[in-house]
């Protein structure tokens, strides 16, 4: 037996081995790059720079797979039963109905294929390489392991690549781990347990470079890359039935059950009784036909259609239709910070300025220490935090292109990962001035007086560090500025260490990617509802704290030893204690790709149903893992709003609260709509079943059931999807994940008002052949179709007070049930048409009985409403 093939050795840790040890581990050369020959044979070797495509089912499996689903057997099974009674036209709706759903689904499978697409789109189509010591531009799919790289800004990093010099190079990752500023980026190893978004030696697909410029050597390509890693967590992630999905698979098989056995004992109480075989054949079949709900699959999906439409106006797309109704029930959001409960814009949100309290010197510092650029309409570019500094400047009155104009700058020490700041040199009145801005434990240490007049006391540097502290603890990321004076002619000769020493602190600026204004009450709404929302982040836990508590998620008393956690906190649980915990959290922050997806499976095996909000590269997995993901699509990457369900048109996180209350409405209407047509369904098997055991004839014709089956099951029912909703949908608690759909007494309901609907029926058989009525059995088949539609006026005022039913708030609905009543009318009352269905015209005085004795069934509900109101 051939003996298998070891598995591969696990990738080193390459940002925790220096340059050198990393060039020499690949067998690079750091100066001349790869031989073509070798870069040709490493491409056979570990395949092209791309991410895979997922592996997808053909076109003609996925169709044929939207006929297994066990309604859709039950309903090809109903057409077959029709056609063989005679009854073609039933025959036809019903596998048009099939044909229909099958439609639907096939598109929808279709377009869950293409999760990956958006992930192969970010992948940078070009890349500069150096090789046998040329500077070549090569396709980015042709880079191997081992090739030398050159970035500079506005590029893509085109594969993982451990930077081996990166002078001033600033790389922006939000749409990877979360972070909403551009990292800065240096080349000394760091430890191999450091988390991805601290992983300064490295530069990964798909990001993009914000500044400067950098030589990297290639460590991997393809789906060995973090980004081809998320491609294979998106491949993976469950895609499990919704919910609703699972009812109705349940609930489809229960009644087919029951049915079927209840007309296999019909049809043999009768062949024992001796009726005809073949009529009792045909009266089994079409009444096993009626009791079929196949009208169900299309009313449901009538029912997602619409609610589908209805949220596209408001601005939220559905992507897959049982994510309707699956809204409805969450009963926990993971919203990512970046981008959806925040604006992804950084501002400057703070400034702290010692002695003098004017910011004016501190804000032109900020803009003349600063490489972002105007475009043609004057707004910035460039750097995040460098443009947020231009609008605060622009904000309090200055003009950043006339301040560049008039302080010219005339040298400059560029950022560096460790200088950790910036310094400019600007003429200004025939004197110099430089200004330094960096990170305060960077930028302090160099000043030694206090902006102010002349003799002021020495820079309390204790006192400034503890001023940074305070603001960084409010999850700012502060930089301290700093102004020096230099002679006139110094440009050219003055060193580093003169050019950044005697420096007069102008402040701390405080900058952060605020909320966005509607997220607060967005998140109230959320919590009103029985909703628990919950941040998970890339960024810093500082930074995801106040943000938190800005918008609510985090109360100010909540202890944030227990409420928060980080990625690396996380790391070290395993699955039993992340279950034990993941109710508790209310914050993850520094998390990546597999763990958000682990925080999710973890409050799924709680039984939460989940929600999981996001915009990037980064949520994607953990969107597709997610009952239902709700992606960005203004602000959204492509690979998100691929792997979502609901996909946010404006990204306002205030309309996910629309959504959900849509979808209560939606569930809410299927129930209603569940109710009706098994209480119906009863109706009819019970009236059938229970006649020969109270000594009455069969009541009804094969013919006259399928026509009540048709008129009562279809378009009354498709009426029920515009039900509006009820005044306290958005203050009951989301429904038990696990709730049944007659779950909360509704099957005793149904079950009672079934046998009533069906003792109305045979009630008025037995009291028109008491009275010798020829027309006993039209009465019978006119009672048993306007009992229906009284049942259905009362079920869809479930919510309204007794006898209060508002029929104009459903026009639709109103008028599919006179039109019912119309269509019943003319059966009976039409020549010709009567013959065929067995009917007869029935005196006024007869059909006024048929109206009143149906009528009974609304009274005896409404009475239960006001009983039940009565009693709770």
């Amino acid at each position: 037996m051939a003996r298998a093939d070891p598995a591969p050795a696990p990738a080193p840790a390459w940002h925790a081995l220096d340059a050198a040890a990393v060039v020499a581990a690949l067998g690079g050369d750091a100066a001349r790059g790869l031989d073509d020959a070798e870069a040709e044979a490493r491409l056979r070797r570990h395949g092209p720079n791309a991410i895979e495509a997922a592996r997808q089912q053909g076109r003609l499996a996925l169709l044929l797979a939207q006929f297994t689903d066990v309604m859709v057997l039950l309903l090809i099974g109903a057409a077959a039963l029709s056609a063989l009674i005679g009854a073609i036209e039933d025959t036809m709706v019903i596998l048009a109905i099939v044909i229909l759903d099958a439609a639907i689904g096939f598109i929808q499978a279709a377009r869950a294929q293409d999760a990956v697409a958006g992930l192969r789109r970010l992948a940078a189509p070009g890349a500069t390489v150096r090789r046998q010591g040329r500077v070549l531009a090569l396709p980015a799919a042709s880079l191997v392991p081992g090739d030398l790289v050159l970035l500079e800004a506005g590029n893509t990093v085109p594969a993982d690549l451990r930077l081996l010099d990166a002078p001033d190079l600033r790389i922006g990752e939000a749409a990877l781990t979360g972070e909403s500023a551009p990292v800065p980026k240096q080349t000394t190893p760091v430890p191999a347990g450091t988390i991805l978004p601290e992983r300064t030696c490295m530069a990964y697909k798909g990001t993009g470079v914000f500044s400067g410029r950098a030589t990297g050597i290639v460590t991997e390509t393809g789906m060995a890359t973090e980004l081809g890693r998320i491609a294979s967590l998106i491949e993976g992630a469950a895609a499990d039935a919704t919910p609703l999905q699972r009812h109705l698979a349940q609930f489809g098989r229960q009644i087919a059950a029951a049915a079927l056995a209840i007309c296999g004992l019909i049809l043999a109480t009768g062949l024992l009784r001796g009726e005809a075989p073949l009529p009792m054949l045909l009266t089994a079949l079409s009444l096993a036909v009626a009791a079929i709900p196949e009208a169900m699959p299309a009313v449901v999906t009538v029912l997602l259609a619409g609610g589908a439409a209805r949220m596209a106006r408001a601005r939220a797309l559905i992507r897959r239709l049982p994510a309707v109704e699956t809204l409805g029930a969450v009963t926990t959001i993971c919203a990512d910070k970046t981008g959806t409960l925040t604006l992804n814009q950084m501002r400057m949100t703070s400034a702290w300025r010692p002695g003098d309290p004017d910011a004016t010197a501190l804000l032109r510092a900020l803009v003349l220490c600063n490489d972002a650029t105007a475009d043609a309409a004057g707004e910035p570019q460039g750097d995040p935090t460098e443009t947020a500094f231009w609008h605060a400047a622009r904000a309090a009155g200055l003009d950043p292109a006339a301040e560049r104009a008039r302080h010219a700058r005339c040298a400059e020490r560029p950022f560096t990962a460790e200088r950790r700041r910036m310094t400019t040199l600007h003429r200004e009145d025939g004197a110099l001035v430089s200004y330094t801005k960096g990170a305060p434990e960077a930028v302090i240490p160099l000043c030694t007086e206090m902006d102010g007049p002349a003799g002021a006391a020495p820079t309390d540097h204790a006192a400034l560090m503890r001023a940074a502290a305070a603001m960084a603890a409010d999850g700012l990321r502060v930089l301290a500025v700093a102004r020096g004076r230099h002679k006139p002619g110094a440009a050219d000769i003055l060193p580093e260490a003169a050019l950044e020493s005697g420096l007069e602190c102008l402040g701390l600026a405080g900058l952060m990617d605020p909320p966005r204004p509607e997220a607060a009450a967005a998140v109230a709404t959320c919590i009103a509802a029985g909703i628990r929302p919950v941040m998970i982040t890339g960024d810093h836990p500082l930074t995801a704290i106040a943000i938190a508590r800005s918008i609510g998620i985090l109360d100010d008393a909540a202890d944030t030893a227990a409420a928060v956690m980080t990625g690396a906190a996380l790391q070290a649980l395993d699955e039993p204690d992340l279950r034990r915990r993941v109710r508790e959290v209310a914050v993850f922050a520094r998390v990546d790709p597999a763990q958000k997806i682990r925080i999710v499976t973890a409050l799924q095996a709680c039984g939460e149903v989940v929600a999981m909000t996001g915009d990037g590269v980064n949520d994607a997995p953990a969107l597709a893992q997610a009952d239902i993901g709700v992606a960005m699509g203004r602000g959204g990457t492509d690979v998100a709003r691929e792997a979502a369900s609901l996909v946010l048109l404006d990204d306002d996180f205030a309309t996910i609260v629309a959504a959900v209350r849509e979808g209560r409405r939606i569930y809410d209407n299927i129930r209603k709509f569940v109710r009706f047509i098994v209480a119906c369904n009863t109706a009819e098997i019970l009236t059938i079943f229970l006649a020969p055991f109270f000594g009455l004839p069969m009541p009804l014709r094969p013919i006259q059931i399928l026509w009540i089956n048709l008129v009562t099951d279809g378009l009354p029912g498709l009426a029920l999807v515009t039900e509006p909703a009820a005044p306290d949908i958005m203050t009951r608690p989301p429904r038990p994940p696990r709730a049944r759909l007659l779950a909360g007494g509704m099957a005793v309901e149904v079950l009672w008002s079934g046998l009533l609907m069906a003792a109305i029926t045979l009630l008025t058989e037995a009291a028109a052949r008491r009275m010798q009525d020829a027309h006993w059995q039209t009465m019978v088949f006119a009672v048993l179709t306007f009992v229906q539609l009284w049942q259905l006026m009362a079920v869809r005022a479930a919510h309204a007070p007794p006898f209060h039913a508002d029929l104009g708030a459903n026009p639709p609905l109103l008028g599919a049930a006179l039109l019912t009543v119309a269509l019943q009318l003319a059966v009976i009352y039409t020549p010709g048409i009567n013959r065929a269905f067995g009917a007869a015209p029935l005196r006024p005085g007869e059909l006024a009985v048929t109206i009143a004795a149906s009528s009974v069934i609304f009274i005896a509900l409404e009475l239960v409403k006001w009983a039940r109101r009565i009693l709770t």
